[in-house]
């Protein structure tokens, strides 16, 4: 192995760009993740960068397998648009507009 082998990347540890509590959605910069407990801003929090989770969503939005899932970090939920918002991955199964949430698996970086 390389000497200068850090880690998978799975999981970072970054400071928490605002407060955060576990399950939530952590955006910083083009790190988008999955926090693993609660942080205050600027405090250390692992975040997960890959698999599939289950995330609120705009209640009138409908998801297809595959389809494009972004972020709106004003409202807090997944939205099915692009504009303004933040790419986080694809949805793994059918979430029709009169569901709560959507699966999705994480883009990674």
């Amino acid at each position: 192995m390389a000497k200068n082998y850090i880690q998978r990347g799975d999981t970072l540890t970054i400071p928490a760009p605002a407060a955060v509590l576990s399950g939530g959605v952590v955006i910083a910069g083009d790190i988008k993740g999955i926090a693993q407990g609660d942080a205050a801003a600027g405090v250390p929090v692992d975040v997960a960068t890959r698999g599939v989770w289950e995330l609120p969503k705009v209640a009138a939005n409908a998801f297809t397998l595959g389809g494009k899932v972004y972020w709106n970090a004003t409202d807090g939920l997944a939205t099915s648009t692009a504009s303004g918002n933040t790419l986080l991955g694809v949805a793994v199964e059918a979430a029709p507009a009169d569901t709560a949430s959507v699966k999705v698996r994480l883009s990674g970086f």
